[in-house]
């Protein structure tokens, strides 16, 4: 398997990943990969990431059991962030909704509101 050379990871050997519904073409969420994670998530077709907090690679939905199955992944024009499009079952937010942006602002920017319904026990 051959990863563009041009992929620019961080300092930490990271990049940032966002995660849209490949029908849908709702943002689910945001999450970084490193090389290894990439290179399992095209070779799987499950979408896998590193987990910053636990320092280890991780398989959406490995406990939860809501999983991301690869569509395409997209470069942006200056080789440090991708976008993942994903069939995914279930939630992709830990708090059990479908996305991790089910609140946004206000209009004065004061509070949040909430916009979606949970779908799952946080897990």
């Amino acid at each position: 398997m051959s990863i563009p050379a041009t992929l620019q990871y961080d300092a930490d050997g990271l990049v940032p990943v966002a995660v849209q519904d490949y029908e849908s073409r709702d943002v689910l969420m945001l999450a970084f990969m490193n090389r290894e994670a990439l290179e399992s998530t095209i070779a799987t077709g499950r979408v896998t990431y590193w987990s910053r907090s636990r320092r280890k690679l991780w398989v959406k939905g490995e406990t939860s059991g809501f999983r991301q199955y690869l569509k395409a992944i997209y470069v942006n024009c200056e080789n440090n962030s991708l976008l993942i499009e994903a069939e995914q079952i279930g939630a992709a937010c830990h708090e059990g909704y479908r996305t991790c942006y089910y609140r946004r602002l206000t209009p004065t920017g004061d509070a949040l509101e909430q916009v979606q319904e949970q779908i799952a026990e946080p897990y």
